[in-house]
């Protein structure tokens, strides 16, 4: 995707990372997730075309995730944690382990600390 591989850091583990999984799985995104790439293109339709063309599901973000987010969120909170990291990030989280999925993402941190069941694909 565009919006993943102009990132001068990260984006060539990004695109690498993104390839390898789709050659072994489907790959899937809910609301929130769609809306991290659209920085990268123009037009929704654009985006909308790329994820299309790459096989790439559209899961609908189910309510079951709404309560281990929330929780997630408030644990980091009173961890002292900024709002820097808002609640959005949560619920991805939250999805993932509610319906059994593996989330490729680079903060991994994070998301060991508070899904610490939580499948990832992850930099090392």
């Amino acid at each position: 995707m565009s919006g993943t591989s102009n990132d001068p850091r990260w984006g060539s583990w990004s695109a690498s990372a993104l390839a390898r999984t789709a050659a072994r799985r489907p790959l899937a995104i809910n609301a929130i997730i769609h809306t991290e790439p659209r920085l990268g293109f123009e037009r929704e339709t654009e985006l909308d075309s790329v994820l299309t063309s790459a096989g790439v599901r559209r899961l609908p973000l189910p309510y079951e995730a709404g309560w281990p987010a929330a929780q997630a969120f408030a644990a980091y909170r009173q961890r002292g944690g900024g709002r820097r990291t808002t609640l959005p990030d949560f619920s991805i989280g939250a999805h993932a382990v509610v319906e059994g999925l593996t989330l490729l993402t680079r903060d991994a941190g994070r998301y060991r600390t508070y899904f610490p069941r939580l499948k990832l694909i992850a930099p090392t």
